[in-house]
């Protein structure tokens, strides 16, 4: 009789063992894939707070520069406001200082229609100039001394040169109408004739002008 052989009840060691291997491997996988997709999440989540801290930045610095820009327009407003304002009080004062002077020569005028003595009308006269030009040197302004004077194209404006036994060539020797500074600079140029070298032609302006009666005929 043949016998047959038990086979063990415990199964094949050898193949129990390697089912063990490949479900510790199995899980190991499963659990490296888990940590993988948590740390993704992490990233993610630590991305996001990156960039909402960003937009508050950037919230906060728009805000910044608005109210900045909203102050800057405001400044200008009121450093223009100020000058405006500067410059009508400045104005006012300038025309206040003229009332007086009107005064004066609209009593000078009552005066000479009421046939009143001539040298109270000369005085009132020459008493509104010397008030014109004080105020002239209250704001700056002062008149220029051109007689006796060496000839400065900057300050004068030939209107006739003459011939002078008194006065040296290129001097002035007549002021048709007075000449004004203000600080340093000319103001008006005084009209005058300059002297010139005896024998020459005169009632001619230099460089070829037409002379005085040309001028006036204009």
């Amino acid at each position: 009789m043949t016998k047959r052989h038990k086979q063990p009840e415990d199964g094949n060691p050898a193949i129990d063992g390697g089912f063990d291997q490949a479900d510790a491997g199995a899980e190991s996988v499963h659990g490296e894939g888990s940590h993988s997709s948590a740390g993704s999440e992490s990233e993610l989540d630590s991305l996001r707070a990156q960039i909402a801290e960003k937009d508050k930045e950037i919230a906060e610095l728009k805000d910044k520069y608005l109210r900045t820009l909203a102050d800057s327009e405001n400044a200008r407003k009121r450093i223009r406001q100020q000058s405006e304002e500067s410059i009508r009080i400045q104005r006012e004062a300038i025309l206040r200082d003229l009332l007086p002077i009107i005064d004066n020569l609209e009593r000078a005028l009552g005066a000479a229609r009421n046939g009143n003595d001539t040298r109270t009308i000369v005085d009132g006269v020459e008493m509104t100039v010397r008030a014109l030009i004080d105020f002239l040197r209250a704001q700056g302004v002062t008149p220029l001394q051109s007689v006796g004077q060496a000839f400065d194209p900057n300050r004068h404006e030939a209107v006739d040169h003459v011939a002078s036994q008194v006065h040296p060539p290129n001097t002035v020797v007549d002021e048709f109408h007075r000449g004004y500074l203000i600080g340093d600079r000319t103001l008006r140029p005084a009209r005058v004739s300059v002297a010139k070298e005896t024998g020459t032609d005169s009632g001619k302006r230099s460089g070829g002008e037409s002379d005085v009666s040309d001028i006036e005929s204009d």
